[in-house]
């Protein structure tokens, strides 16, 4: 009986300390402290976790008006903004069309960088809009277009900085703009055009309905404060109190019809080609397949002499054709000896080395970078420039 009243008061006693602990929850957090940082760090975690991807994402496309990055666009949408001009940005194809439907003389800014438009989009939106910036187009959308514009190659390296050179009002009062990564444009008339070139990184139609700006960069956020890219961007698409700003995403892609099969595009006479040259291939195997003699094992590696790998190459710049590629390696080429015979140093630029040169020949140096500037434009004044190349080396090297 002793034992029974003894257990009953322990367990009374238990009771009582355990209603305590759940009444002072302080006093159970000091006895529970290391499960309960363990499941407040978890908690923490779990939470970033949960507003990580339920918070809104950032807007990453190149030339967006909601993206804050520096290959975006939202500073120079807000500044046409502030100047009066509504941009309307557009997602699809339907809301393009329709912006222009609602605005007064719109202007249009398209940039399809991976060409998701067809022709028959390209001039419905051409049609609608009152004017059309293109930026960086490709050679589909010029041609559907049809505005006589035409691609023409790249801004080479030497030329980050373009000048207007043009009678372009818009041109002349933006002033000097960034030349980097950028592509020319023929046709029209050309503005910001590189050095012995032609054609230019602003190009306009003779409507003056249609401009093709070759740079993604100076609509950057990055390179806006730059030069005369602010000036530029706002003259050019701030001409209309509507701006409708269009980037043609995978969604515009038209998806209508089934396309045809292999089999459906084929001619009748594609059926006997499979046997044909199955034959071919089995006389190919038969002639190709017997021993010319034994094998000749020749030691690696195997010497090729300088001269034999420049004619290789001269022969292949001739059978392509590529007169700019073969003019820039012969004028690098001048460039580099010309720099070494005058002890100019790895960091001497063409314009240094040409300076150097005049200077040291007694010679205008206009006369020098004209010649060393120069683009042929056949394969005889290729020659002959070559020649003249050669024999300013020479003359610098009998001094």
């Amino acid at each position: 009986m002793t034992g029974v009243v003894s257990d009953a008061a322990d367990m009374e006693r238990h009771s009582a300390q355990t209603g305590v602990a759940g009444r002072n929850p302080l006093r159970w957090l000091r006895r529970h402290r290391a499960l309960a940082a363990v499941a407040a760090v978890v908690a923490v975690a779990l939470g970033l976790v949960i507003w990580g991807q339920l918070a809104p994402k950032g807007d990453g496309v190149a030339l967006s008006v909601h993206n804050p990055g520096p290959e975006g666009a939202r500073a120079v949408t807000q500044i046409l903004g502030r100047h009066g001009v509504d941009v309307r940005d557009a997602d699809t194809f339907e809301d393009a069309m329709a912006a222009l439907a609602d605005g007064a003389s719109p202007t249009l800014l398209l940039y399809d960088r991976d060409g998701f438009l067809d022709d028959s989009r390209l001039r419905d939106l051409s049609g609608a809009a009152n004017r059309v910036v293109v930026v960086s187009p490709r050679l589909q959308t010029l041609a559907a277009l049809d505005s006589g514009i035409s691609q023409a190659g790249v801004v080479p390296e030497a030329s980050t900085v373009l000048e207007p050179g043009c009678a372009l009002q818009d041109a002349e009062a933006a002033g000097a703009v960034s030349g980097e990564s950028g592509f020319v444009y023929d046709g029209g008339t050309s503005c910001y055009r590189p050095t012995g070139s032609a054609a230019g990184l602003l190009t306009v139609s003779g409507d003056g309905r249609l401009s093709v700006l070759g740079s993604t960069a100076i609509l950057s956020n990055e390179r806006l404060d730059e030069l005369g890219n602010a000036a530029l961007a706002i003259r050019t698409l701030g001409s209309s109190a509507d701006l409708v700003w269009y980037l043609p995403s995978v969604t515009d892609l038209e998806t209508s019809g089934s396309p045809q099969t292999l089999d459906e595009l084929a001619p009748d006479w594609a059926r006997f080609l499979g046997l044909w040259l199955a034959l071919v291939a089995l006389a190919a195997i038969l002639w190709r397949g017997r021993r010319h003699g034994p094998l000749v094992f020749e030691p690696l590696p195997v010497v090729v002499k300088a001269v034999e790998t420049a004619e290789g190459r001269a022969r292949l710049y001739h059978d392509s054709r590529a007169i700019d590629q073969a003019r820039d390696n012969l004028r690098a080429g001048t460039l580099v000896r010309l720099a070494r015979k005058l002890r100019l140093g790895p960091g001497a630029t063409a314009d240094d080395t040409a300076e150097a040169t005049a200077r040291f020949m007694d010679r205008p140096s206009q006369d020098i970078k004209q010649l060393l500037n120069e683009r042929p434009r056949s394969e005889a004044r290729l020659v002959a420039w070559s020649q003249e190349l050669d024999t300013l080396e020479k003359e610098v090297s009998s001094r």
